[in-house]
């Protein structure tokens, strides 16, 4: 995707941060267009003209080692301006003669104070009284490279942000691209349009013109199936690709025996009627359950349902003449998490069963076009494509469904038991006006019975975990926190209305280090 056309870019090289799409957000939220290379793609760049700036990322390697992962240093010949995060600063360091070293008594992680030592464009309007940043470093730049000066300092990091006029190299230990940065957006806000001095031309809406585009030219005249779960991903791209090839676009819902209560009916209503799409269904709820019974492996449970949906819809795929791919919802945090995208040394946290847990030998081949893109932004997307704001606004739903919210092994009995409680808690969130403020919200059955009171008589039952989030792009999320009366409330009606569960519990975990999903 490289320089497909004349935009002005940033440019983002990836040394394997959970967080460096979020740099790329950052950016794009900005109005302005970005996009992430690996280091080794760094020596393949003909063209520099349109890039106006480079930002290196962070990651978990470290520069102390005798091999680390860094790009030519000709590249700060270029006069393009660098910002370089975390392990960025510390490679600008290393490859100007700074020293580097990685120290108990320097390390820092969470938020930490920084303090302004001079002016910088960089840090112009960033500054506040107590100044908080997110650090998540072990190494530190201990020796100043030559040509560069002190910006700010911490108390355990004396070399916290720094900058060199001369070559327009700029570097920054924190990580301006996380919430838990106050004012984080100032850095980038500065080093774009202050340092790099590039113009604002990006948007979300206008990229649904480019990927029906994309799709029309991929596609061609051959057919294509799509996975549609009735979530905002995956409409999201049934609308687009019906605008690309209409005719030749077959939808097929799976009822997996794992949705919510009533949601599969509802949603293939608005996509019949409303939108006029060509949708099958199956009934393949007693496959899964089959399946998946007595597997309590969280992995095993997202390749078996991956194994599946695939298994499904290249049959299905049989019955059609010219069918050659699957369309999927893919977005970048599930890619993110399942592997690195850009191939980059990123941890992986978990597999996804439309990303890491697809089998390695497929017969169709797949259509992701939302794979580069937040939730947030693919919501911008169905806005433009005119998706109705029940399922635009829909809380994020894991491909796997409930199979991830039943810790343990997975049973009717049990996925009836959370479908119910699942379905006060979102409709109470409706009543109260919640749902809207929240991010993601859940109800999950642990794998545990425990002893509880109920009209005088002991009941040996389920416990109920409730979960609900903040996010701004499920990268990183925080509990939200609901009013006594409303947690009473909730507790109430879930256990005198669902039987088999006597306990009702409220996760108050952040991610990280949390996930969002418990499996």
């Amino acid at each position: 995707m490289l320089f497909q056309d004349n935009r002005e870019t940033i440019l983002i090289i990836d040394f394997g941060s959970q967080v460096t799409k979020l740099i790329a957000r950052r950016i794009r939220d900005l109005g302005v267009y970005s996009e992430i290379i690996t280091p080794r793609h760094v020596k393949t760049i003909k063209n520099y003209e349109r890039i106006k700036g480079i930002i290196l990322s962070g990651g978990p390697s470290t520069v102390t080692k005798e091999k680390f992962q860094s790009i030519p240093k000709q590249i700060f010949e270029k006069k393009i301006p660098i910002l370089g995060i975390c392990y960025g600063l510390q490679l600008i360091a290393k490859l100007f003669g700074g020293k580097i070293k990685s120290s108990f008594k320097r390390r820092e992680f969470g938020r930490e104070i920084v303090f302004k030592r001079k002016e910088s464009l960089l840090t112009k309007k960033f500054f506040n009284p107590n100044q908080v940043v997110w650090m998540s470093h072990e190494d530190a730049v201990v020796k100043l490279p030559k040509g560069f000066q002190i910006i700010a300092y911490t108390k355990n990091s004396k070399l916290t942000i720094i900058e060199n006029l001369k070559k327009n190299i700029y570097g920054v230990q924190f990580h301006p691209e996380v919430t838990h940065t106050i004012n984080g957006s100032q850095i980038f806000k500065n080093f774009l349009f202050l340092i790099c001095k590039i113009k604002k031309k990006w948007n979300i809406a206008s990229q649904k013109n480019r990927l029906i585009q994309d799709i029309k030219n991929k596609v061609q005249n051959d057919k294509v199936i799509c996975a549609l779960s009735g979530g905002v991903d995956s409409s999201v791209v049934a609308l687009l690709i019906n605008k690309a090839i209409k005719k030749n676009l077959i939808c097929i819902m799976v009822d997996t025996g794992l949705m919510r209560k009533n949601e599969f009916k509802y949603t293939y209503k608005i996509f019949k009627k409303k939108y006029k799409l060509n949708v099958i269904l199956i009934d393949a709820s007693n496959m899964f359950l089959s399946r998946l019974k007595n597997v309590f492996n969280p992995e095993k449970k997202r390749k078996i349902i991956g194994n599946l949906f695939v298994r499904i819809f290249e049959k299905e795929s049989k019955k059609f003449k010219k069918i050659k791919y699957l369309a999927q919802g893919t977005l970048y945090p599930d890619v993110i998490e399942s592997r690195s995208y850009t191939g980059s040394k990123t941890s992986k946290i978990k597999s996804h069963h439309n990303v890491g847990g697809l089998p390695k030998k497929m017969n169709l081949k797949l259509i992701e076009p939302l794979r580069e893109f937040f939730k947030d932004e693919v919501r911008v997307l169905g806005n433009a494509l005119n998706l109705s704001k029940s399922i635009c606004y829909r809380h994020p739903f894991p491909g796997p469904g409930l199979g991830i919210r039943i810790i343990g092994n997975i049973t009717k009995e049990k996925v009836k038991i959370l479908q119910e409680a699942d379905y006060i808690f979102i409709n109470e969130l409706n009543k109260n006006n919640l749902y809207d403020k929240i991010w993601q919200a859940y109800a999950a059955l642990l794998p545990m019975k425990t002893v509880g009171v109920m009209g005088d008589t002991r009941t040996y039952e389920y416990t109920c975990l409730l979960r609900a989030v903040v996010s701004e792009d499920g990268m990183t999320a925080d509990y939200y926190y609901f009013s006594k009366e409303f947690q009473d409330k909730i507790s109430n009606k879930i256990i005198n209305n669902v039987k088999g569960i006597n306990r009702v519990v409220y996760d108050i975990s952040s991610k990280p280090p949390s996930t969002i999903e418990l499996e």
